[in-house]
């Protein structure tokens, strides 16, 4: 069975021949191999390590693995989701090897870990891994093995203080945090030497190829897939975004430099093409792209679209979508409140939004899928109206189009400007109250779980404490049943749920990540802070009272 599953893999690189001396190296993604395989991150990262001469890579799933290493100096987890930390310690275990780094000694590997979860929040994490890699891989991952190669042979804490010096390279066990109380916001948190860097700045690639698929197969959950990323960030900067916020500058791949030649060396495997990015029509060249993509001798080729800018909907786009075998198309609309979008800064109005699903309609696509929002900041009642009458005009001006609106619960994130702001208690009742209006209008709602919303923001907004919560957690299940058991356990050793998830915190105060400098300054992200809450009317201004 293993085998088979690695023999169906069709590789776009060349592995190295790893030298005698290579450093034994486990790549692990803490979820089955289907899902592992169809992250890019985590296949280019695994690429790049098995292009080393010096490092000799086999990778962990939790169904399969290749050959392991008896010994291996280093064992990497890529985390892409916030509940696969349950997958990474069941890993540590089934290898032997303490889940707590503290617990760990000289014969133990060093456990890094990197990926969009721990570069946005790692300290509840923090605890089970010696190294963290904050920030895109393209130039921190070579830095890392290149300084772990230097002190290759001292003891661990001097391999720890080593790599702590690498620009992104955070190590967990190097800082002290305090706390006001045990069960009170933070104090302080501080390196322990003058020669440990106080804070650890979050690495940023600025070059223009961006990442492509280094191996396609028949066994990913995308069957087949050949992924090329189009744009990194987002230019609209909505103020809840953490996908926007903690990646910034927006970079765009080179057209002729990197994206053609990309994708022309990726369909000599397979016809399946994904277009990555987190508003992939914003390139400025996507015309020109599109185009090459619509040459007769692709004719053959299924292509994906992640979600695209509503306004670059275009009769073009949904024809050459429509062509390429793709029945629908994604756009995220958050409100039919044009206030809410103010809010959050998203340049967009009704029309717009109308405009879209008729040239999705008019170019051949079946499907439209919007995605929404609700317990946005200064959010209202009658916000929720406005949603509901979007999607009633949408539904008249496109009739025969098939709607979807997949709705989540505004949740804070590290690194934007509403990280300071709770989760809404109203939020579960905002969601039936669409699902309600919505429905009988032959409109498909699909409400994300709101209890799956409360455990995102206590991780997202969670600090080194909660790592005790989490050992406990996976015992008990992964519902939120399971969280509000574990926090009544450990009563009077760390704040409440309710502080981590709805409280709005004060501006003033320590955050878990303020060590951690991502692209912007806290006095930036304050200031588009302003901004939102400068649009909220007077029955929302108690919900300011509280920062």
């Amino acid at each position: 069975m293993t085998s088979s599953v690695f023999a169906a893999e069709r590789l776009l690189f060349t592995p190295a021949t790893p030298n005698t001396d290579a450093i034994a190296t486990i790549f692990a993604f803490p979820n089955e191999y289907s899902v592992g395989i169809t992250s890019l991150g985590y296949q280019v990262v695994w690429a790049t390590l098995a292009m080393r001469s010096d490092v000799q890579v086999s990778r962990l799933f939790t169904d399969i693995h290749e050959p392991l290493p008896r010994k291996p100096e280093l064992l990497g987890f890529s985390m892409s989701w916030e509940l696969d930390y349950v997958n990474i310690l069941n890993l540590l275990e089934s290898l032997e090897i303490p889940i707590r780094a503290a617990f760990r000694d000289p014969n133990h590997p060093i456990v890094f870990g990197g990926g969009p979860v721990l570069t946005a929040n790692p300290e509840p994490f923090a605890d089970f891994f010696d190294v963290i890699l904050l920030g895109d891989g393209e130039n921190l991952l070579d830095n890392f093995i290149d300084a772990y190669q230097a002190v290759r042979n001292a003891d661990r804490q001097t391999q720890l203080q080593a790599l702590a010096q690498v620009p992104g390279i955070y190590i967990p066990s190097l800082y002290e945090v305090e706390y006001h109380d045990v069960d009170g916001a933070i104090k302080s948190i501080q390196p322990i030497s003058s020669e440990i860097p106080a804070v650890v700045q979050k690495q940023t690639y600025r070059g223009n190829t961006l990442s492509a698929s280094t191996v396609v197969t028949e066994k990913a959950a995308w069957e087949n897939i050949y992924m090329v990323e189009v744009v990194r960030s987002c230019p609209e900067m909505c103020r809840f975004c953490l996908a926007s916020y903690l990646t910034l500058p927006f970079r765009t791949a080179s057209l002729e430099g990197s994206l053609i030649p990309a994708i022309t060396k990726g369909l000599t495997v397979t016809n399946r093409l994904g277009l990555l990015g987190a508003s992939v029509t914003q390139h400025p060249e996507f015309e020109e792209l599109l185009n090459y993509i619509s040459h007769p001798q692709f004719d053959d080729v299924r292509l994906s679209i992640a979600s695209v800018r509503t306004n670059t909907v275009t009769v073009q786009l949904a024809q050459t979508l429509a062509k390429r075998d793709t029945k629908s198309l994604t756009i995220a609309v958050e409100s039919g409140s044009s206030r809410i979008r103010q809010i959050i800064n998203k340049k967009l109005d009704n029309d717009e939004i109308i405009q879209a699903a008729v040239n999705a309609k008019a170019g051949g696509l079946t499907n439209l899928k919007l995605y929404g929002m609700v317990g946005i900041p200064g959010e209202q009642p009658e916000d929720l109206d406005a949603t509901v009458a979007m999607m009633r005009d949408i539904k008249k001006a496109a009739p025969g189009l098939r709607l979807t609106l997949g709705c989540s619960t505004f949740v804070p994130k590290s690194h934007t400007p509403f990280q300071w702001l709770g989760v809404n208690r109203q939020a579960q009742k905002r969601l039936q109250f669409l699902q309600k209006q919505l429905k009988p209008q032959g409109i498909d709602f699909r409400p994300e779980s709101y209890n799956w919303s409360i455990i995102q923001a206590l991780l997202s907004r969670g600090d080194r404490r909660l790592s005790q919560l989490l050992e406990l957690t996976r015992n008990f299940g992964d519902s939120l049943g399971s969280y509000k058991r574990a926090f009544k356990e450990l009563k009077g050793k760390l704040p409440s749920l309710d502080f981590y998830v709805h409280t709005n915190w004060s501006t003033d105060q320590v955050l878990p990540w303020s060590h951690l400098q991502g692209p912007l300054p806290q006095s930036t992200l304050l200031k588009h802070l302003a901004d939102a809450t400068s649009q909220f009317d007077k029955s929302s201004e108690k919900l300011m009272a509280q920062c």
